[in-house]
């Protein structure tokens, strides 16, 4: 589907989100690409899965030139939720990286397009079984339906393809899980994808994730509603794709997931089932059987799957010992650049060798495809910064990328002292006590989560009076470059919330909603990327911490960082029943608040 087709008047709203959902890198038909002529194929594949047999609808793009007698590695990819094999962003990536010399298969994953079988959340046991299906095909182990074979890919041995994967967001999950159940994919490049979607739906910032979260009702329902209305974007569907046993077309595990979600209440056993089944789909249960080198990729703008996720996978991968690195650009599910000189991927604009990300994906298949002994696959991490903004630097886009050997740590304490203010030093905390309540309707405006997907306005975000508190500091002297996850310890007063919490459902306990503004001389607030991290407390009689979404922020001179503790957020589930809230600071005894600063 294209964003062309959007326009149209009548175009259902399951349309347009799947147009949208399914093609989040921004790529199209590539321009300018280096190479010759690509011959593509249609081809169709069962394969048995641990979701049953599924039939699954590929096209293999074969570069000229390349035979039994001149090889070549090949790049596996599928779309993102909503789309096929045949989408902008899915069927560029088949013939860039053909016109590229690479061997293109790329498929719809399964339950989408005309490929069969439920929509499992790519669970290796059915979504990475079947892409290792596909790995046979490429290493000559098997015949596709028509009886179509090749020969022609490089290979380490036989029946094992030097084969690599990249692809976005659910075609970026699929990935680990494919390279968690067949050893012999050789390289990985996943792409604003998640790392947990126990985390990613249903968000607790808070250090305690056995405690559910607020649901982020938005994006959730969002993509349920595509998945359930395939019969409008692939009609005369699969038989295999119907689920008779509750909803149409997901496994039914997601189905009681999202109906959990809904309904606003966590009694233990379901939320135990639902944290289960949403962390077994997921690379947080699988990693430690991933052994492929991985360049992870993740979108500073994305309010779904933030960069917290990329970083958890990171962290696991190196501390096992798999070849990992990490690019935090600046496009995600939330919004994307459009400036040429940005450094992003855009194969819109055949910018693979020519922007940052690009190069960096070249060469990590160079180098652990064509086996480019020498190939420098750049630093371990690296970050796009927006406030960079010569194109004619040394450097050129390249220099709008930070680098650093690691995420940088925590180095500045900030503390809420009781007068509002957010001062550097304990000695400068005032003693003071505030409350907000919330109300029973959302208080607080972060985002419409869909409206940078579909291309609808949203609001600024906002906060009404009596219903947050806030921290602000005094204007900086000089540039602070906040690169990475901040982190506050908090306590809190609710009274009401300690009678309720020990219920038996987490519904009962408090949830909050934890901010950066970044507030200007003229007194205009942007909160960052509108990300917040939503907490649901464990315990109201105890300190906690939150981990807040990381970002990529530069407070400039004169600027003033702003710390918010919202009631409500109209993008999530929120509490039940109006809880007031006391915070107080002393000296000795006041809430934290530390920054990743990069000097």
């Amino acid at each position: 589907m294209s964003r062309r087709a959007l326009r149209g008047s009548r175009t259902p709203i399951a349309l347009a989100l799947g147009a949208a959902l399914a093609a989040p890198l921004a790529l199209a038909a590539p321009a300018g690409a280096t190479g010759g002529q690509v011959a593509v194929k249609a081809l169709k594949f069962t394969v048995r899965t641990g979701g049953g047999t599924c039939t699954v609808d590929a096209d293999l793009y074969t570069p000229a030139g390349v035979d039994a007698a001149h090889t070549a590695p090949a790049v596996l990819a599928t779309n993102g939720f909503g789309g096929s094999k045949s989408d902008g962003g899915t069927a560029a990536i088949g013939k860039a990286f053909a016109e590229r010399g690479y061997v293109g298969l790329v498929y719809s994953g399964l339950g989408f397009g005309t490929s069969g079988c439920l929509i499992s959340l790519d669970d290796p046991k059915t979504d990475g079984v079947a892409a290792s299906g596909l790995v046979d095909f490429l290493g000559g182990k098997r015949a596709a339906d028509d009886g179509t074979t090749i020969d022609y890919v490089t290979t380490d041995r036989t029946g094992d393809p030097c084969v690599g994967m990249i692809g976005g967001s659910y075609g970026g999950a699929v990935q680990m899980a494919t390279a968690a159940v067949d050893h012999r994919v050789d390289a990985l490049v996943p792409m604003i994808t998640w790392n947990d979607l126990a985390y990613s739906l249903d968000p607790n910032n808070a250090a305690d994730r056995s405690v559910p979260g607020a649901a982020k009702w938005q994006w959730m329902n969002g993509f349920y509603l595509i998945g359930e209305g395939q019969p409008l974007l692939a009609p005369s569907l699969d038989p295999s794709r119907i689920n008779k046993l509750g909803c149409l077309h997901f496994v039914s595990d997601a189905c009681e997931t999202i109906r959990t979600l809904n309904s606003g209440r966590y009694p233990a056993d379901r939320t135990r089932q639902l944290q289960k089944f949403a962390r077994s789909v997921s690379p947080v249960s699988y990693l430690n059987r991933v052994e492929a080198p991985t360049l992870l990729i993740q979108g500073q703008a994305d309010s779904l799957f933030n960069l917290n996720e990329a970083q958890a996978t990171y962290k696991t991968l190196k501390a096992q010992g798999t070849t990992a690195k990490m690019i935090w650009q600046y496009g995600g599910h939330s919004g994307s650049l459009s400036d040429p000189d940005s450094g992003e991927l855009d194969l819109g604009r055949g910018n693979l060798e020519t922007s940052y990300v690009g190069k960096r994906i070249l060469a990590w298949f160079d180098r652990y495809l064509r086996h480019g002994k020498g190939v420098d696959t750049g630093p371990d991490f690296a970050y796009y910064r927006d406030w960079i903004s010569d194109p004619n630097s040394p450097n050129g886009p390249d220099g709008k990328y930070g680098t650093a050997p690691k995420v940088p740590a925590l180095s500045q304490k900030l503390y809420l002292s009781g007068d509002g203010k957010l001062v550097d030093h304990r000695k400068k905390i005032a003693y003071g006590s505030r409350e907000y309540r919330n109300w029973l309707v959302p208080t607080s405006h972060s985002e419409s989560s869909l409206a940078g997907m579909i291309g609808l306005p949203d609001p600024a975000p906002y906060d009404i009076k009596g219903t947050y508190l806030d921290w602000t500091t005094e204007p900086v002297t000089s540039p602070v470059d906040v690169v990475g996850s901040p982190r506050a310890t908090l306590k809190v007063v609710s009274p009401r919330t300690e009678k309720t919490q020990s219920s038996g459902d987490a519904a009962d306990k408090l949830v909050l909603f934890a901010k950066l503004y970044d507030v200007a001389p003229d007194g205009k607030k942007t909160l960052v990327h509108r990300l917040v991290a939503p907490v649901r407390v464990p315990d109201v009689t105890r300190p906690f911490t939150v981990t807040l979404p990381g970002i990529v922020h530069r407070y400039e001179t004169g600027h003033r960082l702003r710390f918010v503790i919202a009631a409500s957020d109209g993008a999530y589930g929120g509490n039940r029943g109006v809880k007031p809230v006391t915070v107080t600071s002393e000296p000795g005894d006041t809430g934290v608040l530390d920054l990743p600063v990069v000097h």
